[in-house]
């Protein structure tokens, strides 16, 4: 035992603190706010608070985060009011760092799925620094973030908390170093003295054991070491960086080179951990895509991107963007021949409601049920944990399976890898012409030569896919920051046309309503998910207030247009932007978007 003689628990006197009610991914604040008096100590109780104190005692949390500014006091404080409240070991990734699939995979599977639950601190794909964003959320048992039953108990219990119990400062650990050290620590109520460990555990161990399950590392190596195969991921110096350098450069023998941005830092390098094609620039740039890069230069084969916690993921080939609903279609397709995980099939798949119903044909085709669901993972895992889905994403660069609850961004690269190895492996009889027909002149300014016969490239898996599936032309228009006031003007503008507005220039609106859904599984109803206006070519246009910011309103308008697949080459390989715009600007008439947020233009564009 570190300390013998025992470690107090203080009982501190504090109240309410306006604001903490949780999103679709828990409570982010600026760390201004979080800096605050209580704040974080408030919200924490409150969590405690809304769990069954029978369970609670003598159980195993987890506690890590993406490390960002923050995260290692608020690591330490979280361990000490869990030995104030009953707990009687917490698990720590090195440094405080794990990401957000790997908590959830932790809390799964580590001791044969001991954890009761966990704490990730993270705002996700947020800025981080010491005037940028913090955030934090609770995941239950089965790995995933706490239904919005216990979120709203937790949001209650901060509207009437009176006091917290936290720890004596000499609760201290090194959490750089791996190891275990016990204390006995006084109990809450009984003010008896019990045991209480802290273990540091690494960061990574646990998910790489999961991912060895699921893909085949031997193929993936053998391809990594394909001399013409280059390839290049951008950690964006969130927490996705130890991951990589792991699993691409040690367990599959990539080169050191391919990992960029893949050293963690607390403000994520001042940068903007999300990989879209605005933020990930260092990237897109490596990939050709940047308005500086080289037409004629060679570029990587493959490029990904994972945000500051790794949750969300990018992908990219030579030259090309492959859009979040096409991904997770493109994985889908090719799930059952190319990740040995899907060996037996898909039991389902799902996406959220804003994403491209790209996925939807692949699943008509397979012949498995494909869900429509609100934002936010949590209807995924209610899905997954009745076995109705093995796959799912969402169109804000969100991908996973059944293996955890939490989306997944370096599962989603080697879901991509895996596709690649598969494709690049056997000779496939006339594939070549095949593809010369569907995709012509594709090999331009990119050397393919060398390993076993002409590189198969991500361009060409999409292009198939869209001559064999149709495609779904897609893009997402972000304003970030709205005054409430202008983004609810916007919202109940939107609102007074559903019903009313029956056609827009040549677009025929056939229904318009407000997106509601019923659990299949424990037959809640989630209401008010987003606006939709669905036009009689199959054409959508979809707007909603996101959760995931810190402070104003972000307001998302997404728009899409199928094509089918007997509509040729020119059609299906259109410029997205071009084929698009005039629907664009359907959107932006029916929304009063500039009118009423006095914006010309959005923050981001995907």
């Amino acid at each position: 035992m570190s300390d013998k003689s025992g470690i107090p628990v203080k009982v501190v006197p504090t109240k309410p603190i306006d604001g903490q009610k949780p999103g679709t991914s828990g409570l982010r604040k600026k760390v201004t706010v979080f800096q605050q008096e209580h704040y974080l100590e408030n919200f924490v109780q409150s969590s405690f608070d809304a769990l069954p104190s029978e369970s609670l005692t003598g159980s195993t949390l987890v506690v890590s985060g993406d490390g960002r500014y923050l995260t290692k006091p608020s690591v330490a404080k979280i361990v000490r009011m869990a030995a104030a409240n009953g707990v009687g070991k917490v698990w720590v990734g090195r440094g405080g760092l794990m990401s957000t699939p790997a908590v959830s995979a932790v809390i799964r599977n580590r001791h044969g799925g001991e954890a009761y639950g966990g704490f990730i601190l993270t705002a996700s794909h947020n800025p981080g620094g010491p005037h940028e964003d913090f955030g934090i959320k609770y995941n239950c048992g089965n790995g995933g973030p706490a239904p919005e039953k216990l979120t709203n108990q937790i949001y209650q219990n901060t509207t009437k908390i009176s006091q917290y119990f936290i720890a004596d400062e000499s609760l201290k650990v090194d959490i750089e170093k791996l190891g275990t050290s016990t204390f006995l620590v006084q109990h809450r109520d009984s003010g008896k003295f019990g045991q209480f460990t802290v273990e540091v555990i690494d960061e990574v161990e646990d998910y790489l054991k999961l991912l060895r399950k699921i893909y085949d590392f031997n193929a993936l190596s053998a391809l990594l070491r394909r001399p013409d195969f280059k390839f290049a991921f951008d950690g964006m110096h969130g927490v996705a960086g130890p991951y990589a350098k792991r699993i691409f450069v040690q367990e599959l023998g990539a080169p050191e080179s391919c990992c960029l941005n893949c050293d963690p830092k607390e403000d994520f390098g001042g940068g903007h951990p999300d990989p879209n094609l605005t933020y990930a620039h260092h990237l897109v740039d490596t990939m050709g895509l940047g308005e500086h890069s080289s037409a004629t230069a060679e570029v990587p084969a493959f490029g990904a991107a994972c945000d500051g916690d790794a949750d969300r993921n990018m992908i990219l080939g030579a030259r090309f963007f492959v859009t979040p609903s096409d991904s997770v279609a493109i994985i889908a397709a090719n799930a059952k021949e190319a990740i040995p995980y899907f060996r037996s099939g898909l039991k389902g798949v799902a996406r959220s409601m804003p994403t491209s119903a790209a996925l939807d044909r692949v699943a008509e085709a397979k012949g498995v049920k494909c869900y429509e669901v609100p934002t936010g993972w949590k209807f995924f895992g209610n899905l997954m944990d009745d076995g109705r889905c093995s796959l799912c994403g969402e169109e804000s660069f969100g991908t996973g399976s059944d293996h955890v609850r939490e989306k997944d961004g370096l599962w989603a690269v080697l879901a991509w890898l895996s596709i690649l190895a598969y494709r690049n492996g056997a000779k496939k009889e006339g594939l070549g012409d095949k593809l010369a027909k569907i995709a012509p002149g594709l090999h331009a300014g990119h050397k393919h030569e060398g390993g076993s016969g002409k590189l198969v490239i991500v361009e060409e898996i999409v292009k198939e896919h869209w001559a064999k599936y149709g495609r779904n032309f897609y893009t997402r228009y972000d304003y970030e920051n709205v005054e409430s006031a202008k983004a609810d003007k916007v919202i109940s503008t939107l609102k007074s046309k559903i019903g009313e507005i029956t056609q827009v220039r040549h677009f025929v609106i056939d229904k318009s309503d407000e997106f509601s859904y019923t659990d299949p599984v424990d037959g809640s109803i989630s209401a008010n998910q987003g606006i939709r206006f669905l036009f009689s070519d199959g054409s959508r246009v979809i707007f909603r207030l996101s959760g995931t910011g810190s402070s104003g309103a972000t307001i998302r308008m997404y728009v899409e247009q199928y094509v089918a697949p007997d509509a040729g080459p020119e059609k299906l390989h259109a410029d997205a932007a071009k084929a698009l715009e005039p629907l664009v600007n359907v959107a932006l008439t029916l929304s009063k978007m500039k009118e009423l947020t006095g914006r010309e233009k959005p923050t981001v564009i995907t």
